[in-house]
């Protein structure tokens, strides 16, 4: 990365906000100097999340001041920072795929009296902006017919041309390909040599030591930390976010049985006490396989331990499957509903919950109480709407929920649907996860693990197949994949098994 100005364009004074009794920010200081990149870290409730918002408009300081260029920022006002120029690339992309890129990035740039559209200008400063900061891109291309690292590309485009000089990046490589986020490394390079400051958020350690000038870290809603990246590393980082060391996720020896799970379209086998992992770009076909092993309908016989599965969710349930869906706002939860409830939202008609068609309220807080105490769910009590946590704690009420099936049951769950377990979750509450998979696969459990994280494949996986354009290649051994040869699959070129065994 290039070399950073000390004059601060951007200046965060004694931010404080709270909701009700939570302090999600506390006397938050921070600066943020020209052609420099802040990586900001903390666990899921550090307040993060509050303090983007803030920042970006969207929430009003308790107390505090913003100043961008020295000038106050009017707080609670989207408009006025990016007038200010200051852009946010979410880790969701808010992009129309039925319209073309040019549309996508003109969206919101007219006022709506004006008698005709300036596209002409528009595309010429679209393109403009492009080429100076190195971001191919097809104006007349539909958004729909993209890859995801083009997708990207658009969104930071959006910003860009609406003249961003503070970019706030939120998780910018959670669904790209190796190659994908190579590339955007190096357009975040060009963007830091001519003047622009980033905000990088990240739980990708590795990631943020390598493109950021500096780390702050929140914890509990305070600044714990604000290093020199050069004078940090993985461990103290992870150390500053949680608050105490991590233990690494430990693999027990175990052996793994017969086939437990039988699909035959698309054709995949998995035996008891492993984990099969499926990588691939986002919408390639892993949602459908996942929802087929949880009894969402789609092709093909499904049978568990020999015994043919009716695409019913129920009977999937009774079976022994346990799902962790990708979509844990508008699938994994019901947002009105307190977490008491969404904790037994499966399994609430269970005898150890229901009794004569009538549920058992005492137990069932009480299951609830122990899921959100072993999988640290924060942010609210047992009578909390699902809606007001945070996507991470929300993440780990539904792995709670999953994970401990024997408690409800009597018996541990027979096959794991994991997609996307860890997305959004922190160091700690990740090596917290993967233990608790690894821990299950070695109980016999057979696991299926979709993930666009290829640390988080590598780390846990005995076999890895690729999934592209809905094809599912065969699974094979992990040691048998290297990282560029699977982000090659994944992007629709297959190597063949030796150079896949043998680039390194």
């Amino acid at each position: 990365m290039a070399g950073v100005t000390a004059a601060p364009v951007l200046r965060l004074q004694g931010i404080c906000k709270s909701f009700g009794e939570l302090r999600a920010n506390v006397d938050i200081s921070l600066e943020l100097a020209r052609g420099e990149v802040l990586a900001l870290l903390g666990e899921n409730g550090a307040g993060k999340s509050t303090l983007v918002s803030i920042l970006f408009g969207h929430y009003v300081a308790d107390a505090g001041t913003i100043e961008v260029d020295g000038r106050p920022l009017p707080p609670g006002q989207p408009a006025a920072a990016l007038a200010a120029g200051i852009g946010m690339v979410h880790q969701h992309f808010a992009l129309a795929d039925n319209l073309s890129v040019l549309d996508n990035v003109m969206l919101g740039t007219e006022p709506l009296w004006w008698p005709f559209s300036r596209r002409a200008a528009a595309r010429a400063r679209l393109l403009e902006v492009a080429t100076r900061f190195g971001l191919t891109v097809a104006p007349d291309a539909p958004v729909g017919t993209l890859s995801v690292g083009e997708r990207q590309r658009v969104e930071i485009l959006k910003a860009l041309v609406r003249g961003a000089r503070i970019l706030i990046l939120d998780e910018p490589t959670a669904v790209l390909t190796p190659q994908e986020s190579e590339a955007l490394f190096a357009t975040l390079g060009q963007m830091v040599a001519q003047g622009l400051s980033i905000v990088f958020i990240s739980h990708k350690l590795g990631e943020v030591l390598r493109v950021s000038h500096r780390v702050a870290v929140l914890r509990a809603g305070r600044l714990v930390a604000d290093l020199s990246a050069a004078d940090a590393d993985a461990t103290m980082l992870a150390e500053a976010m949680v608050g105490r060391r991590i233990a690494p996720p430990v693999k027990r020896a175990h052996s793994p049985g017969p086939v437990l799970v039988r699909l035959d379209d698309p054709p995949l086998a998995l035996h008891a006490g492993e984990i099969v992992a499926v990588a691939g770009v986002s919408g390639n076909g892993q949602q459908a396989l996942a929802d087929r092993l949880c009894g969402l309908g789609g092709r093909g016989t499904l049978r568990l331990a020999g015994q043919v599965l009716p695409s019913r969710p129920r009977a999937f349930v009774e079976a022994g499957v346990a799902r962790i869906p990708e979509d844990r706002h508008a699938v994994g939860a019901v947002g009105d509903l307190p977490l008491w409830e969404n904790a037994v939202l499966e399994t609430y008609a269970a005898p150890a919950f229901a009794r004569a068609g009538v549920v058992r309220r005492d137990a069932a807080r009480a299951f609830a109480h122990d899921v959100l105490e072993r999988f640290d769910v924060r942010g609210g009590t047992l009578d909390t709407p699902a809606r007001a946590l945070s996507g991470g704690n929300l993440q780990k009420l539904i792995l709670g929920r999953a994970l401990s099936g024997a408690a409800v049951t009597g018996e541990p769950p027979r096959l794991i649907v994991a997609n996307q377990p860890t997305w959004g979750l922190d160091v700690g509450a990740v090596a917290y996860v993967h233990q608790q998979l690894l821990d299950a696969a070695a109980a016999g459990c057979a696991v299926l693990l979709i993930s666009e994280d290829l640390d988080e494949v590598f780390a846990l996986a005995d076999r890895v197949a690729v999934m592209h354009r809905g094809h599912l290649g065969e699974p094979r051994p992990t040691a048998d994949w290297t990282l560029p040869a699977i982000g090659l699959a994944m992007a629709g070129s297959a190597p063949d098994r030796a150079e896949t065994a043998d680039a390194a």
